[in-house]
């Protein structure tokens, strides 16, 4: 179940926006969704006159495309399109904006993603319904996301020997990184004994284990990569689907594997590539865990090993495979992961957080369980 999308580098992505991140913004999904939108548009050098179609996805909780369209003045009778999910969304949006302009429909696109997600309507804060498959989950406390990834996680650590000294890795790098981050939300200094000191919500999932409920928004702004200038990064492949089970996990066979498990072979494949080719990874990090296991997936540490790999500065920006040098959703905030597609243009552009070599290949993913979406960026040649 995998779609796959090569596009040669026929897409570029032009202009990045992002409005700050906080946990109380004091300003509606609308005004957020349009602060990054013009911030993305006037880092392209365009205006919304040059747009021709604008994506958004959300769980209920954003402006409506046509709305923002309509305050930017986004001619009319432009390509709009409201995509209903989550982190899954956040690499194969791409595909969908990259489509429109390989296909004529659009010269420039422009992609948002908003949410009050502190201040405003909180995942953490599910309605309770015995509807379809809660009746059930529900009964038995899984009550959100975190319930369910931290009953994954529980399963892969059980036969992986992974430990919570392997979580603490991902989460203390990612505080490290985030130290150097003036947009991130969290960026006071971690260390082990603190991280398990953090009070647990779901075992073995630790407050600091979770990302970050977070208000704000980010945009990218989509064109052919003929009319791009020469820092924009090009959009060579893109891939989404994955098992069964999604995130309900009780149809899956395996409520541990991962997206990433279905998709890394589609993905490679797809790319033309390997994981030797890959010299950064933007990893959607919901949860610490799901860190470790998509570093195995990906092929960059072997089977149990992840943890070790993230001790050893492999995944700092001086190491092998710098990742998240930002900090992620774990520590900059949460905008469902379009804030890390954004960090990615940044380390491709040269100008990013904690920069200190400037990649050719950056892995972006996104996921909501056994289903999700990767995607490779390259720099222009």
């Amino acid at each position: 179940m995998t779609a796959a999308q090569g596009f040669s580098g026929k897409a570029a992505i032009a202009g990045i926006g992002m409005t700050d991140l906080s946990r109380e913004s004091g300003r509606s999904e609308l005004a957020l969704a349009v602060a990054a939108g013009r911030a993305a548009l006037a880092d392209a050098g365009l205006t919304a006159a040059d747009i021709g179609g604008v994506l958004c996805y959300h769980l209920n909780d954003s402006a409506g495309v046509n709305q923002v369209a309509a305050v930017l003045g986004v001619p009319d009778g432009s390509w709009t399109n409201e995509i209903y999910g989550g982190g899954t969304q956040s690499a194969s949006i791409l595909a969908d904006a990259a489509m429109l302009v390989d296909a004529g429909i659009a010269r420039a696109v422009l992609v948002f993603r908003a949410l009050n997600g502190r201040s405003g309507r909180r995942m953490s804060r599910v309605a309770l319904s015995l509807r379809s498959a809660d009746q059930f989950t529900v009964p038995y406390g899984m009550l959100g996301p975190v319930h369910l990834f931290a009953l994954a996680a529980q399963r892969w650590m059980h036969d992986t020997g992974a430990t919570e000294e392997d979580l603490a890795a991902v989460v203390l790098q990612s505080r490290q990184l985030a130290a150097g981050n003036p947009r991130a939300v969290l960026r006071e200094a971690l260390d082990l004994d603190a991280y398990l000191s953090s009070p647990l919500i779901a075992h073995p999932l630790r407050r600091a284990d979770c990302c970050l409920e977070t208000d704000g928004a980010a945009a990218i702004v989509v064109t052919s990569a003929d009319t791009a200038d020469e820092r924009s990064p090009r959009i060579h492949a893109v891939v989404r689907g994955g098992g069964p089970g999604a995130s309900t996990m009780d149809t899956a066979p395996d409520l541990s594997t991962l997206y990433s498990a279905y998709l890394a072979p589609s993905l490679y494949r797809t790319a033309g590539m390997s994981p030797d080719d890959i010299d950064m990874a933007l990893i959607y990090d919901a949860y610490s865990s799901v860190v470790l296991q998509q570093l195995e997936d990906f092929g960059f540490a072997r089977p149990g090993e992840s943890g070790d790999y993230v001790r050893s500065g492999a995944t700092l920006p001086t190491g092998q495979l710098p990742m998240n040098p930002h900090g992620g959703l774990l520590s900059e905030g949460y905008v469902h992961g379009l804030n890390n597609i954004v960090e990615a243009v940044r380390q491709l552009r040269g100008d990013g957080v904690n920069q200190i070599r400037r990649p050719e290949t950056v892995l972006c993913t996104g996921f909501g369980g056994s289903y999700g979406s990767a995607a490779v960026l390259v720099a222009p040649r």
